[in-house]
């Protein structure tokens, strides 16, 4: 018996989303300028928040820095022994 012609086919469920984009590249639906240009002042706006924060995280990392550093600075230092080595 074949049991392949009994089972259910596991990818039906995503090639119904597929078949309408035979023609047209997958995952890009068709925009219209407005559309377009509300998707680029979106992406913009994300850009501009990213640019924040990573700006925020590398202020974050040069203050922990400074004060490693400063933390060393001040961090008193082993004195030479004043019996010499027997």
């Amino acid at each position: 018996m074949n049991e392949s012609s009994n089972t259910p086919d596991p990818f039906a469920f995503f090639r119904q989303f597929f078949k309408p984009m035979e023609g047209m590249q997958p995952f890009m639906p068709p925009m219209t300028e407005e559309e377009c240009a509300r998707k680029l002042l979106e992406l913009r706006t994300v850009e501009q928040w990213l640019g924040m924060q990573l700006s925020m995280l590398q202020m974050g990392i040069k203050t922990l820095e400074l004060q490693q550093a400063s933390l060393a600075a001040l961090k008193p230092r082993e004195r030479p022994s004043e019996e010499p080595p027997v």
